[in-house]
């Protein structure tokens, strides 16, 4: 490989980038709780990760126009494959390398929205909140009620250090209900893939995805999609083949549809031969009230300091803010300790396990098969 270790690191930071790579080598446990040197963060809260969800709301919109059980399906997953993008490869392309985001605090949250426009129905709202800090856990609910579409989960993740990659369990589970005009209800369960970060001895981290995740619908359409990465000697990176088979009681005259691509631009449906989905086009931001008019507890308004000092290169300040902010939860928690009280959650509930995730987990094979989640108390900024 012509790429010297350690060439994409500012000169300034390559002995705390040396001494971070030395740390992770010969870490046990989860990776989560370690600090990573200043430049490598990014200056966004994992509190703001839901959003890239909806992105392009109107693929998420679209879903409910669907005039069969196989067309939303495949909308479902058109639209799942168009949230990868943002998700796992936005900052490498905007920073020039994959950031460590902000790790949210007990209770943060995030809002905002997506406005109808004179090509989509219906406004679609978000609602984050960090609901556990130990282990990270981030709930979100995304609607547009007047399409009947919803989304709410949770996310968490497991990391580890094996063959010089940072290896990342994606924690956590989706579902997505669509009300019909008929009065049905359908709904399908996203499980989430795995994250490898590669990159890490040139300075220069990005992430693969990384064996396979599946969406599950009530009506028995299952996506299965398979992640193939660029490995040292061969391959391309960020691939993917997604394949929807039918439901097996089903008399449906029609093979499974097989779609192939790579998940941050575009892809193929290989039955026709057709475009699938295409992500080349610039995304649509979501709209967030100004900073003067959040709470204390909203993701901007909480880390601007911190932002502040990353975004400026000003890392001594970052650091002073994000201090602070730290040490005010310890001091939080150790109160909550004194007083034998616990923290409250404010838009989600914690329940153990999840029926619609245990229903259709049945269908195929879900591991592990129940899971706990996090209900929405339909009770946001926007209800």
């Amino acid at each position: 490989m012509s790429e010297q270790a350690g060439e994409a690191v500012p000169a300034a930071q390559k002995g705390s980038w040396t001494s971070f790579l030395k740390s992770l080598a010969g870490f046990t446990g989860d990776l989560s709780a370690m600090t990573a040197p200043p430049f490598i963060l990014s200056p966004t809260s994992l509190t703001e990760f839901p959003a890239y969800w909806c992105e392009r709301p109107e693929l998420f919109a679209a879903i409910a126009d669907g005039k069969t059980e196989q067309a939303r399906a495949l909308a479902v997953l058109k639209w799942f494959i168009s949230t990868l993008k943002g998700q796992y490869t936005s900052r490498n392309e905007s920073m020039g390398s994959e950031k460590k985001p902000l790790n949210p605090v007990l209770g943060e949250l995030f809002y905002g929205y997506w406005p109808p426009t004179t090509t989509r129905e219906g406004k679609t709202t978000l609602v984050v909140e960090q609901v556990s800090h130990h282990p990270p856990i981030t709930a979100y609910h995304i609607e547009n009620a007047q399409k009947g579409i919803i989304l709410t989960g949770h996310n968490a993740q497991k990391t580890s250090f094996s063959g010089g990659s940072i290896i990342v369990k994606q924690v956590g589970h989706a579902v997505l209900t669509v009300s019909l005009p008929s009065g049905e209800i359908e709904e399908y369960l996203i499980t989430l893939p795995r994250l490898r970060i590669d990159g890490l001895w040139y300075g220069s981290p990005y992430i693969e995805l990384a064996e396979t995740n599946c969406i599950q619908s009530n009506t028995g359409w299952l996506s299965t999609i398979e992640y193939k990465g660029k490995g040292y000697f061969s391959g391309k990176s960020h691939t993917f083949k997604a394949t929807l088979t039918p439901p097996a009681h089903a008399h449906v005259s029609t093979s499974p549809h097989v779609i192939e691509g790579t998940w941050h631009t575009t892809s193929k449906d290989l039955n026709t031969g057709g475009a699938f989905h295409d992500v080349t086009s610039p995304k649509e931001e979501i709209t967030v009230a100004p900073i003067e008019e959040q709470s204390e507890w909203e993701s901007r308004k909480l880390w601007f300091g911190v932002a502040k000092g990353i975004r400026e290169g000003d890392f001594e300040t970052a650091a002073t803010f994000k201090g602070k902010i730290e040490n005010e939860q310890r001091q939080r928690r150790k109160d909550e300790s004194a007083g034998g009280t616990t923290w409250e959650l404010k838009h989600f509930k914690h329940v153990d396990n999840d029926p619609v995730y245990e229903r259709l987990g049945k269908l195929f094979k879900v591991h592990p098969p129940t899971e706990d989640a996090y209900v929405y108390l339909n009770n946001g900024p926007h209800s």
